[in-house]
């Protein structure tokens, strides 16, 4: 078992970081595996150079080799020492969005990055974070860092250093701890066909909506999402991912048949012994009678669901809850992103009401 370190960050001004940041720094140059903050999830790292400390990601995680990782970079002139020539479309979302939560997929350039990143594609994804703490480790550690969310696979992605400690203590070198993350959820990932389309690849902290406006002139195709993919071409895509260890039910529909079906779900639970839970916006919060119930928050702020998701799935396991049942929300701006990460976490458990 390794010994996992946790710097403290949080209480720390910006010219304080880098003196603090300089042993993480170090083993990320070394060869070692470091959760960080971003402002999506924590996201755990290692030299993308380096298949040896590559393969530790997928060790640790216990992650499927086929599934590619994104790489963070520190700034655009990183770009070209690993990537081909990429359409202007491409620099014209870095304009608008980087630092950012927004994954490209980019032409990888040969014998640079390790296999184990590209999962053997001719591409890789690649993005800034827009995180103080992320920005100042990969400026000390001056190498490109694949990372992707710090968490066993499968499990909700970590928005807390704590949730980390949780799934990878023992398992990684260390941890940066800069209190709770900002979006929730991961990065929007995105790949360019051509010069004028933006296909989503996964949804995220970027919208439909926040695209069509930077690119005004570009078709955008998301019907990729609904696609199986025995290749995924980017994180996110092919596994069940996000869940909790009780089994979780997305129901969808008008909302008073949603609240019918879910007391009558909890009540059939219940009555057979199993704990049982609830995730809710706060509009229809009181009406439940569960083990736990949870709060996405109001529906009209969907950016706080996407806040707050991964941390109540995590709560969802401390109370012991066998059977979970989640309202759905409109799949307008991030609300793409949030049903997303649902139905994923849900094994694709989606009831019609």
């Amino acid at each position: 078992m390794i010994t996992t370190n946790v710097w403290s960050v949080e209480q720390l001004p910006d010219e304080k970081l880098g003196p603090e940041l300089a042993a993480a720094a170090a083993q990320l140059r070394d060869g070692g595996l470091i959760a960080f903050p971003t402002e999506t999830v924590y996201g755990l790292g290692a030299d993308a150079r380096s298949s040896f400390a590559v393969g530790r990601i997928f060790s640790a995680k216990g992650r499927p080799s086929d599934n590619p990782l994104i790489v963070h970079i520190a700034n655009r002139q990183q770009l070209d020492e690993l990537v081909l020539p990429y359409p202007q479309l491409a620099s014209a979302l870095m304009d608008s969005f980087w630092p950012g939560p927004l994954t490209i997929v980019l032409p990888a350039r040969p014998d640079v990055l390790s296999p184990l990143v590209t999962a053997g594609l001719a591409s890789v994804g690649i993005r800034i974070p827009d995180h103080r703490t992320a920005l100042a480790l990969l400026e000390l550690a001056g190498c490109p860092v694949a990372a992707p969310s710090a968490n066993r696979s499968g499990r909700p992605s970590p928005t807390l250093a704590r949730h980390v400690l949780e799934d990878l203590d023992g398992r990684i070198d260390g941890v940066v701890d800069d209190g709770a993350t900002g979006v929730g959820l991961e990065s929007t990932v995105v790949e360019l066909v051509g010069d004028q389309m933006i296909r989503i690849l996964r949804p995220g902290g970027i919208t439909l909506e926040a695209l069509r406006i930077a690119a005004p002139h570009a078709t955008i195709d998301s019907a990729s999402l609904e696609e199986p993919e025995v290749a995924p071409r980017s994180p996110g895509m092919k596994y069940t991912h996000y869940a909790p260890k009780g089994e979780l039910v997305l129901v969808q529909g008008a909302p008073d048949a949603v609240t019918a079906y879910i007391h009558r779900q909890v009540e059939r639970a219940a009555s057979s012994g199993e704990r049982t839970g609830v995730l809710a916006f706060e509009e229809r919060l009181q009406g439940y009678k569960a083990d736990r119930v949870l709060s996405l928050g109001s529906e009209a702020e969907l950016e706080t669901a996407a806040h707050r998701l991964y941390a109540a799935l995590r709560a969802f396991d401390e109370g012991s809850v066998q059977r979970i049942w989640s309202e759905s929300s409109s799949e307008q701006g991030i609300g793409a992103a949030l049903m997303n990460r649902l139905a994923k976490a849900a094994g694709n458990r989606v009831v019609r009401v």
